[in-house]
């Protein structure tokens, strides 16, 4: 009876998420409740449970990184790139498009796909602002883009950190490994988004001729506030790069650089806890707890076992349906929570290839699914909810369907890139 009713309000919630009938907040919190108070959850443990409750480690990352971005928005730094992107790019809707995925793509393998969001779309809305255009579509653009330089590096997409921990794969395995087949499906994603987006392309001269006569410069206020923030976000991500040698947590090392951040900018804790995107955390942690109930009824262990025995011993098939189902269930379960439940079922199949080699193939389709699968619904990766929470807040709203509908093409044409890669690299 318990998986059943953990499915049946996964289930109802989600549909009131996607259909945005209610506010999403108040659903995971409805949805959360009731799975606990039917005992549906392991109790006090989901606030404390690795595997069946809340992952605090993203939580307090995204927290860290939000108090961040909020003191160096005070320095005018964002204006300063969004006049200095605009000129560059001279307006043309399709060239600033590229321009920013590239510099999204390019810093989420290193700096992780949430923070490089958190830094990139206040840039975008202002742009969009001066230049007096729909804001969404480039938003839209650069959550994928993210999603996919993302997968390149152990750091850069939070379901890798999960994968190589459990693995024990390194940050120079993931570079050699899934760096390869990111660049491919980038650059694919460049070209598509020329079409995905042809209709909301917007050019109009007299707000770019107002833009190239404005001086980039002026935006910064405080320049020296701007060079100690710079310092200490250096610090920070130099701190991501190095997790795995320090062992010190990513999100243990966004709190400590939001703290420096905050003492040596002096600036007031009120206002900047004010640029918190409270409700996309609490949003979080009631999708964590919603996870939590079908991890805790046996509703996902039932499935990948399931899986596993369907398949045997065909690891090309167990490579596909890792990758494609990843894919799948990734998009529509947020693929952090679901690659912490499906971790363990994954290291129980790869336990039994007689072969190293084919069974990090596995792994490796486990990533790339579950990675690309960030991309097809608004829900199903941290920078997703992220980058609509920041959308919402400045008054460019995107609704579940405005993004779903673009990422569930780009979803798809990812994954099958991917199974073709799987396929000539690890079993041709």
């Amino acid at each position: 009876m318990g998986p059943v009713l953990a499915l049946a309000i996964f289930g109802i919630a989600y549909f009131f998420i996607a259909t945005e009938k209610l506010d999403k907040v108040a659903v995971v919190l409805t949805a959360a409740g009731a799975m606990a108070v039917l005992g549906l959850i392991p109790g006090s443990e989901v606030f404390y449970s690795e595997h069946e409750g809340i992952d605090w480690n993203v939580v307090f990352l995204l927290l860290g990184m939000m108090v961040i971005v909020g003191v160096i928005k005070q320095t005018g730094l964002f204006d300063y790139l969004g006049i200095w992107a605009a000129k560059r790019s001279r307006g043309r809707p399709y060239r600033l498009m590229v321009m920013l995925m590239g510099i999204t793509a390019v810093a989420s393998p290193f700096l992780d796909n949430v923070t490089t969001i958190m830094l990139v779309a206040p840039v975008t809305v202002v742009i969009c602002n001066r230049l007096r255009i729909a804001a969404q579509p480039y938003l839209i653009a650069e959550i994928l883009a993210s999603n996919i330089g993302g997968a390149a590096t152990l750091i850069g997409d939070p379901p890798n950190i999960i994968i190589g921990s459990r693995a024990g794969l390194s940050f120079n395995d993931f570079l050699v490994h899934m760096a390869p087949i990111v660049v491919l499906v980038f650059v694919v994603f460049v070209l598509l988004t020329k079409v995905l987006f042809r209709r909301s392309f917007e050019y109009h001269p007299e707000q770019v001729a107002e833009v190239m006569a404005l001086q980039e410069r002026r935006a910064i206020t405080d320049p020296k506030l701007l060079v100690r923030c710079l310092v200490v976000l250096a610090g920070v991500v130099a701190g991501f790069a190095l997790h795995a040698v320090v062992h010190v947590e990513p999100s243990i090392v966004a709190l400590v650089g939001a703290g420096v951040m905050v003492l040596v900018s002096r600036a007031d804790v009120g206002d900047v806890l004010r640029e918190v995107e409270w409700p996309t955390l609490v949003f979080f942690m009631g999708l964590f707890v919603m996870v939590a109930g079908l991890t805790h009824t046996g509703v996902i262990s039932t499935v990948g076992t399931w899986a596993v025995d369907a398949l045997g011993d065909n690891y090309f098939a167990a490579a596909t349906a890792l990758l494609f189902g990843s894919s799948v269930l990734g998009a529509f379960f947020d693929n952090i929570p679901y690659v912490a439940t499906m971790t363990p079922i994954v290291e129980g199949v790869v336990a039994q290839v007689p072969d190293p080699q084919t069974g990090q193939a596995l792994w490796w389709s486990f990533a790339l699914g579950a990675d690309f699968g960030g991309n097809g619904t608004a829900v199903a990766a941290s920078a997703n909810v992220v980058a609509i929470g920041i959308a919402a807040r400045t008054g460019h709203r995107i609704s579940f369907w405005q993004f779903t509908k673009y990422g569930i093409v780009v979803t798809l044409l990812s994954t099958l890139m991917a199974w073709i890669y799987v396929w000539l690299r690890y079993f041709m």
